[in-house]
């Protein structure tokens, strides 16, 4: 993916045309320009363009003019927000991606763009400027695997810069940098999960996190092999992976940019490269699709990209358990009990609910290893979080309301949502085994919760927080393809936590 350069300027140039080819300018319904136009020939072409019916500054629409003597660039991209007083942030979001598609469209090289004067209700500047940048850099993304058969056709965008009208703050800088920074790591996130599972398989992931420790100084890997695994007594991780025939790998990242010594913050990202759901197989139906069930696990190294670009001043650590969930002679069996890694056993009823069996033992390396202060698990984990929330915003538990409130806040800042959900000793019941500790489905009700809930057994007094990704990592149909998510959350709470800490 080209990589923009993004840069500021306090005062509109006097002769813009002499820096940038290209003017994006946002226009409320009506024709209504920023008042620095006021009385302009400028002004005056647009509303004779609202007059003749040929732009009317809908939400959404774009109007790309050239060769005219009024404009003050050779080209200008008018962009409609609709009615002012109905701007929300999901509308204002929805014009920034018609205007990076008319971008992207035109002949456009150096640009300066106007859209960050703009801010929806209840947000400021910064904000706008950052959503602008990401939206616009995550624009140029598309899957050029090799296993699209020949080269893509597209070419990579004109585009080589833009400049935002706004005051060259530290503040403004550094929110252009975590665009940027969170739309590559959201690339990477996007083309490992878009990638068939022939070649996105658990040593690929180990490959992948691997090769940001050739980059990042500050990041380091070690890959735990079924051995290592064995002898740490993962059984539960190991239950999973027993009925494929591509080893697995328990991939452990560390991000080392805190003091030496303080307790990091982990991050455990689910990794099945492919679910059939074992013995309880799945419907072949969209089968295909559960190339995505690695999602936790391509947004934990998609994070560690991000981290690797901006460099915050605290510890991390990823963890990664990476299996294929596969059907064959050896596979793990409805019934069978299994030992956790923490000696709980767990009663096997569905093959199916396997990423809470290699989550849980990820959970017990992570605090038995690292010590670390918090815990954030994030897995594409149950389909009754598709059914509670749909696809727009993720599910979010946990023991820890501090932690829990960080994390929707971040969400909320980004628009990569989470809401909360319920835990409760109620739900337990659920998970009742009359031949283990406990069993790894606790039936229809509530299945987002149960699962959360089994995941809860391995926590011991640490803040940790589990996110449902199910509904959000993907989307399908005629635009099938990873979203990314949720990496711009993850990365604005990491921020927000070296904020809080200095």
């Amino acid at each position: 993916m080209k990589t923009l350069q993004f840069a500021l300027t306090e005062k509109f140039p006097t002769n813009p045309n002499k820096h940038f080819d290209t003017l994006v300018l946002p226009v409320f319904q009506g024709g209504k320009l920023n008042k620095r136009f006021k009385k302009t020939d400028l002004e005056r072409l647009l509303k004779s363009l609202v007059k003749n019916g040929d732009f009317k500054a809908g939400l959404g629409e774009t109007f790309v003019m050239t060769q005219n003597r009024a404009l003050p660039t050779p080209r200008v991209i008018f962009v409609g927000l609709g009615k002012k007083k109905e701007l929300t942030v999901k509308k204002y979001l929805s014009a920034l991606n018609a205007a990076a598609k008319a971008i992207d469209h035109s002949g456009a090289k150096n640009a300066l763009s106007l859209l960050n004067t703009i801010c929806p209700t209840g947000q400021d500047a910064d904000w706008s400027l950052y959503q602008n940048a990401l939206t616009l850099q995550k624009s140029f993304y598309d899957y050029e695997h090799e296993s699209r058969g020949k080269k893509p056709t597209c070419q990579d965008p004109r585009l080589n810069s833009v400049t935002y009208l706004a005051k060259p703050r530290k503040a403004a800088q550094a929110k252009l940098l975590q665009a940027r920074a969170t739309a590559e790591g959201m690339t990477l996130t996007r083309d490992l999960a878009n990638m068939p599972s022939n070649y996105c398989t658990p040593l690929y992931l180990a490959e992948t996190a691997a090769a940001l420790a050739e980059v990042y100084d500050e990041i380091s890997v070690a890959v735990l092999e079924e051995e290592d695994c064995e002898k740490l007594g993962m059984g539960a991780f190991l239950a999973v992976a027993q009925g494929s025939e591509t080893p697995a790998k328990f991939i452990v990242m560390e991000y080392q940019g805190g003091k030496e010594g303080e307790a990091p913050i982990a991050l455990v990202g689910k990794g099945v490269t492919f679910d059939t759901g074992g013995i309880s197989i799945k419907p072949g139906a969209a089968m295909d699709e559960m190339k995505y069930d690695m999602g936790g696990a391509a947004t934990v190294i998609g994070t560690f990209k991000a981290l690797g670009e901006l460099k915050p001043k605290i510890n991390i650590v990823g963890i990664i358990p990476a299996t294929e969930n596969m059907p064959s002679g050896k596979a793990v069996k409805p019934g069978d009990v299994i030992r956790s890694m923490s000696g709980q056993t767990i009663e096997v009823l569905n093959t199916d609910a396997e990423g809470r069996l290699i989550l849980c033992d990820a959970l017990t390396y992570a605090q038995e290893q690292f010590q670390p202060k918090q815990i954030i698990d994030m897995a594409t984990l149950t389909g009754a979080c598709i059914i509670a929330l749909g696809h727009h915003i993720s599910g979010l538990m946990g023991n820890d309301d501090q932690l829990l409130q960080a994390i929707l806040e971040a969400g909320n800042t980004t628009y990569d949502r989470f809401w909360q959900l319920p835990l409760s000793e109620e739900y337990d019941e659920q998970l009742k085994s009359n031949f283990a500790d406990m069993a790894n489905i606790g039936g229809r009700a509530a299945g987002t919760i149960t699962a959360a809930q089994f995941l809860q057994r391995f926590i011991k007094n640490v803040p940790w927080a589990h996110c449902d990704i199910a509904g959000t990592a993907w989307v399908s149909g005629s635009d099938k393809g990873a979203t990314g998510r949720p990496v711009p959350a993850m990365v604005e709470f990491l921020l927000q936590q070296q904020k809080s800490k200095s």
